[in-house]
């Protein structure tokens, strides 16, 4: 395998990034939630909200995609690193649905419109969807981590 063969001294770096990058996606999500939240309750009260608002809610659930592919391929190019083969954990179908969940959201979010009222219900129910997603990951993250350090 080509990832074999590259043959790193340690993969520990790859880890490091990967932390990174799971504690920035928690701390997107959080912030996704507290501006969806301020979108919401504007919309519900007709009050007008700021013109950055969704924007930023945009931008930031775009970051969060990127995230969570960046997670994906540390989490594929380091088990194949390290095993040299795939599927020695629950972690392998988390993630999957992890990145799945986010991208429908990414998706749905771009659905939102008055001549599509069940975007919004969709894009609610996939990020609560995704909130057990990430609960999810972490748990089982938290046991491969177990197996790489010494």
């Amino acid at each position: 395998m080509l990832i074999s063969a590259l043959n790193l001294p340690s993969f520990l770096w790859l880890w490091r990034i990967a932390a990174w990058s799971m504690g920035l996606s928690l701390f997107a999500y959080l912030l996704l939630a507290i501006s969806g939240s301020w979108l919401w309750y504007g919309r519900t009260q007709k009050q007008a909200r700021p013109v950055w608002l969704r924007p930023l809610h945009f931008s930031i659930g775009a970051g969060l995609i990127t995230l969570v592919l960046l997670l994906l391929s540390i989490g594929l190019i380091g088990t194949l690193g390290y095993y040299g083969s795939l599927g020695h954990s629950t972690h392998l179908p988390a993630g999957i649905l992890v990145v799945c969940l986010t991208l429908l959201s990414g998706w749905s979010a771009t659905q939102i419109s008055p001549q599509k009222p069940w975007a919004r219900s969709l894009h609610l129910g996939l990020n609560f969807l995704l909130l057990l997603g990430f609960a999810s990951v972490s748990w089982t993250g938290w046991s491969v981590v177990q197996k790489y350090l010494p």
